[in-house]
Parts: structure tokens; sequence; C-alpha cells
């Protein structure tokens, strides 16, 4: 049994009793004896604690609640998650790489069932898991051409690590990177017209709806049988990369995304944020350009590392999955704008029609670049 005496910080406002966290982690088969657990870093979505232990041997360990109000099955989660961690470590051990436990995430069973990695906490409808803790270990906000280069390697590198999986991956959260699905919802905010707000977003509506036809090729080239679906990371952020004392890529984190997708999820997302030269609420649309310069670093890393599997058809596709991400974000934006802003935070209450336009805008300076993408993309493959 593991000892645990706990010195608590401020879980007030996440409404978790501190006996309740204690219970939690003696659910887990951990090793030592903590000493210690306080809030760690700053997610939106799931809230995360480190766990200090007092052995020098002894492993510190990640707590998360993980939020199931948006990851509603949990099981699929956690199986994504465990299947893609055993798959790359196997091919990490069997490569005879070093160091690989800061390699790739490690995920603690339960002490009365190590094959289950979550725990359900019934008096306060949460789910709970652990995993253990990377040392030495540091992540990155800045979005750099050197960054982005790192990024499009690590991302690619984990997709092509995951080609051969041999256990099927369900998506965790459905539909959720479907361009006609999201076509549908706007379709279906226009007809109701819950607080009378059509009438005044015509010019947005006609922008997206000229391009519709095109911005459903991937699935419409998914079923013709030609673009299969990856596994994918869904959320490729910069930050969502572990990295040691040098800057050196240790390993992909924040893995709650990960499931079956078009390859376009992870580059083209990616580019979505970190190629734009203003944030995407920013009102003055004269700051919103697509930065090429981290577009041709990100695709370099990419290529580099995701060339060696990828499909012609998958390559040649590449600038529309970068004009992709933002049209599909406008849709979201513009439909949760029509149904009176009811899924994303907003400050005031054009917010969500400003994050739209500022979209549409990015997406006219990619269609500007696209030929010059495409010219860099062949250039790097020696077309």
């Amino acid at each position: 049994m593991v000892g645990i005496r706990v010195i608590f910080f401020n879980f007030v406002e996440n409404l978790i009793p501190m006996d309740n966290l204690q219970k939690i982690i003696e659910k887990f088969d951990i090793q030592g004896t903590v000493s210690q657990v306080k809030p760690l870093g700053n997610g939106l979505i799931n809230d995360t604690y480190v766990v200090r232990t007092a052995e020098v041997d002894a492993p510190d360990y990640v707590l998360q609640r993980i939020n199931h109000h948006i990851f509603t099955d949990v099981e699929t989660l956690q199986t994504n998650i465990q299947a893609v961690t055993e798959h790359i470590r196997k091919k990490l051990t069997e490569a005879g790489a070093d160091d690989i436990d800061r390699k790739v995430l490690t995920f603690v069973g339960l002490r009365e069932r190590s094959d289950k990695t979550y725990f359900y906490d019934e008096e306060n409808d949460a789910y709970w898991r652990i995993m253990v803790f990377i040392p030495e270990a540091q992540t990155f906000e800045a979005v750099t051409p050197d960054s982005s280069r790192d990024a499009g390697r690590a991302f690619g590198r984990f997709q092509a690590d995951l080609v051969d999986i041999n256990k099927e991956l369900k998506e965790s959260i459905p539909d959720f990177h479907n361009m006609e699905f999201r076509l549908k919802q706007l379709n279906e905010a226009i007809e109701n017209d819950a607080v009378g707000r059509v009438k005044e977003v015509q010019p947005e509506l006609k922008e997206i709806f000229e391009r519709a036809e095109e911005m459903v090729k991937a699935e419409r080239l998914h079923r013709e049988g030609k673009l299969p679906k990856r596994i994918c990371h869904c959320d490729t952020k910069v930050n969502n990369m572990m990295f040691d004392k040098d800057g050196k890529v240790l390993c992909v984190i924040d893995l709650d995304t990960v499931m079956p997708s078009y390859i376009f999820s992870d580059y083209g997302d990616f580019l979505r944020t970190g190629a734009s030269t203003a944030a995407e609420d920013d009102p003055d649309l004269s700051k919103v350009e697509f930065n090429m310069d981290i577009f041709r670093a990100f695709t370099e890393g990419y290529l580099e590392s995701a060339g060696e599997f990828l499909l012609p058809i998958e390559v040649e596709n590449l600038p529309y999955a970068a004009a992709l991400f933002p049209y599909m974000q406008a849709v979201r934006f513009l439909a949760d704008y029509i149904n009176g802003d009811t899924y994303y935070k907003i400050k005031y209450p054009e917010h969500n029609l400003v994050r739209t336009r500022n979209q549409i805008k990015l997406l006219h300076s990619i269609e500007e670049h696209t030929p010059e993408m495409g010219e860099f993309i062949a250039s790097k493959l020696g077309k």
C-alpha cells in the first residue's frame, strides 16, 4: 500500500475535497510515498496536478481530471491513448532507443486492475488518470521557424510510427474534423435562426457556401476509396511537444484527440494557428496574413518524417489542408454566432462574428499563396 502524506494546494476552484484526491491517488498503482500535490499548467480542458514523491528512486506523476463533458466516451479516449503509447514504446524498444521513458508517455494502471488506466469517482462524477512525470523536460509556446520545423518533424514522425498499428482506434470526439458535418451544423443553425442573426451575416455565408463543394473534398475522396484515414494527433500545437534541456524534441503529448482522421488534420490544424500573423479573434483584419516562413519550416519538417508513407493524393492536397482548417473554424464560429453563442466563450456580443471574419481573411491569404505552396512542396520532394 502506498504511503501518502500529501501537502494540498488551493483545490477550492475545482470543488474536489482534499481527502477525495488522496483516495483517488491511492486507486492507482504508483511507486513511492506521495509528498506533495499541486496544480500544474493552465490547461483549458482538463484539470492537471503534479504529484511529487519522497523517494529519490521513485518517479513523480501527473494527475488529471478528464473533462468528460467534452470527451464523453472516456473508455474510447483511454483505449486509444493506451494503444498508441504502447505501439510507440514497442517501436522505440525494437529500435534500441535510449531513455524511452522520456520519449513516450506512460499511463499508470489501477491497483486492482492494471490494464485499466482511468478511475471513475462516483461521488464527484469525475474521471481521473495518472501518468509518469517526464523529468528535465519543457514545452515552448513561441511559434518560430525553428519550432515549427521541429513540430512538423515530430507530428510527421508520430503519424509515421502509427501507420502500422494493429489495433482499431475509434473517434474520441465523433465527426471532430468532418467538414460535411460542420456544414450540416451551420445549415441547421441557419434554418433555426434562434436569435435572428442570419440576415446580418449574408456576406459571411456567401463566402462559406461558394467554397463548400471544394472544402468537402476529403470526405468525397474517402468515399471513393482514394484517401485513407490515418491515426492522427488532431491537436497539433507547438506546446504539445516536450523538449529536453538542449531543445531537442522528446515526445508528443496531450493525446486526448488521437483518433482516425485524414493527415490533413495534423498538417492543416497547426498552420491555422501557427502560421497566422494574428490571433484568431483580432478584429483588425489588416493584421491577418498567412506566414509563409512558418509554412515552409513546418512543411519541411513534416515531409522529412512523414514523406516515407504519404500517398501522392495526400501530398498534392496539403495546400487544401492549409485552407481547410481556417474554413472549418469559420464555419464553426459562424454557426455558434447564429445559434446565439452557445458553445464558444465570448467576451462581447460580436465576438464569434469577429472570429469568423478573421478566419475568412486568413483563408483569403492562404488562397493567394496556394500556387507558391504547391511549388515549395514539389521542390521538397524533388519534383
